[in-house]
């Protein structure tokens, strides 16, 4: 599953880097949680938790069913 996660990350970075932030995967564990790590201008952005719970995990979860939330870590 995390070869898929990572496919489908790659296929909305470019969202994050247009606005000078990213976004690079650390980890997909057993029980479909991923963890991610925001970088760039993502840090620092009040709206980062909405963009992660709203953009990130939603975009994940239906792609990849098997995801059950994403995370920073």
């Amino acid at each position: 599953m995390k070869e898929e996660v990572e496919k489908a990350i790659e296929e909305i970075q470019h969202r994050l880097r247009a606005d000078g932030g990213d976004i690079e995967l650390v980890d997909v564990d057993e029980e479909g949680v991923v963890k991610v790590r925001l970088k760039g201008a993502c840090l620092g952005c009040p709206m980062s938790q909405i963009t992660l719970k709203w953009g990130v995990e939603r975009y994940l979860k239906t792609k990849i069913p098997q995801v059950k939330r994403v995370v920073t870590v």
